[in-house]
């Protein structure tokens, strides 16, 4: 158990409510957009996740830390989120893997927390009053995060990609988890698929080119895992750049924030898939969460501010063709307008959330695109959506025999 003094740090949000608690984390102040996820585990996976870039997290589960933090769970090379709220936080972790606390790992990341404070109470407002901008600042003094909340931009309005998204493509050869039980399962997996989409062994591997606004490991992962090289794109990559690696597919990454302020990128998307043609150049694309907003700007479509979002493990979508509900992860604050869908021939809604009848997939089989919403690399369910890579890599396979 740690002996260290952990002094009083506040949370407020803009509507002038606050909550205090004690610091946790880095011994510093910061403003975000206050959201909330109801995963009752993975806070290593939310806490290293870039879609979370620009927010405040708050889990609902009370307890955190209690299996501690192994490195190897990691999402991406760095905390994304600006800061951690919880109910309680466990500096006794018990798990073989443990390499450190919550605490330290936040400390030893520069990223503030606090602790002790009514999470439940945080989420109602949430829910209620809808997502807001929040300061965590140390000590009790409300007039400091007051001040801060003022002089802050508003989360829609600024680029997070941009702070999330690798600055120079590379070609990912995994992240030295390889060989590890997760690892290891991802290939028994989708091996056992039973869908034929591992090329000859004469043939040379399918080349994916995935743009990066937010990637997450797992879906590098995912693709190496069914016999894939993997080429990382940044963000704001031309579509020329990514035709030069002459890629047999395309996957569109998650990220944070309004896709309303990535214009370029819907003008890269409309290229990649030939949307302004008949699709004869087309390259087979996967858009996933904001993958899947970004390409349903370039169809036309229009996206709008979630009330508070859907984050959480815990969500259910039906697969309109088939009927099947899936248990699927979501992590994302906007949303695909579902009355202001494209006119466009071969357009059409693939997947919906029977919570609220959000739009959670699209395809357009003249362009060679598939969309999702949720996250398949994040295994609710446990494995549920999983197909949805097998099903791209079978269409990549089967695209890239007829060129």
């Amino acid at each position: 158990m740690s002996n260290e003094v952990r002094g009083p740090a506040l949370l407020a949000l803009s509507d002038g409510s606050v909550f205090r608690g004690k610091r946790l984390g880095a011994e510093t102040d910061t403003v975000g957009l206050v959201v909330f996820n109801t995963s009752m585990t993975g806070y290593e996976e939310m806490l290293t996740d870039p879609s979370y870039g620009g927010q405040i997290l708050v889990p609902t589960y009370p307890l955190i830390g209690n299996y501690g933090i192994n490195l190897r769970d990691a999402e991406s090379r760095q905390i994304q989120v600006k800061g951690f709220v919880v109910r309680s936080d466990c500096d006794e972790p018990s798990h073989p893997l443990s390499e450190m606390t919550v605490h330290q790992y936040l400390s030893q990341n520069g990223i503030p927390g606090i602790s002790g404070v009514d999470t439940r109470a945080i989420t109602k407002r949430i829910r209620s009053t809808g997502v807001m901008m929040g300061a965590i600042v140390q000590g009790e003094d409300v007039e400091n995060a007051d001040a801060a909340l003022q002089s802050a931009e508003w989360y829609g309005d600024q680029n997070w990609v941009d702070a999330v998204a690798t600055k120079e493509e590379f070609e990912w050869h995994g992240d030295g988890t390889s060989g590890t039980r997760p690892a290891e399962e991802l290939i028994v997996r989708s091996n056992r698929a039973g869908v034929d989409y591992p090329l000859d062994a004469v043939e040379r591997p399918l080349r994916i080119a995935v743009v990066d606004f937010g990637v997450k490991w797992n879906i590098l992962r995912s693709m190496m895992a069914r016999k894939c090289q993997v080429k990382v794109f940044p963000a704001d990559a031309t579509a020329a750049e990514v035709k030069a690696y002459q890629p047999d597919g395309v996957v569109l990454s998650p990220g944070p924030g309004d896709p309303a302020v990535l214009d370029n990128q819907v003008d890269t998307v409309i290229e990649l898939s030939d949307l302004e043609g008949d699709g004869t150049n087309a390259i087979p694309t996967l858009g996933i969460c904001l993958g899947h907003q970004i390409v349903a700007r370039a169809l036309g479509a229009d996206t709008f501010m979630l009330h508070f979002g859907h984050r959480g493990g815990n969500q259910p979508v039906q697969d309109l063709r088939t009927g099947r509900v899936y248990v699927t992860a979501h992590n994302h604050g906007y949303a695909v307008d579902p009355d202001k869908l494209p006119k466009r021939p071969g357009v059409r809604v693939t997947h919906v959330n029977l919570n609220d009848n959000t739009v959670e997939g699209l395809v357009d089989e003249d362009h060679g695109i598939m969309t999702i919403q949720f996250h398949s690399e994040a295994s609710p369910g446990p494995h549920d959506s999983e197909s949805i890579f097998d099903q791209f890599v079978a269409a990549v396979k089967k695209h890239s025999k007829t060129k």
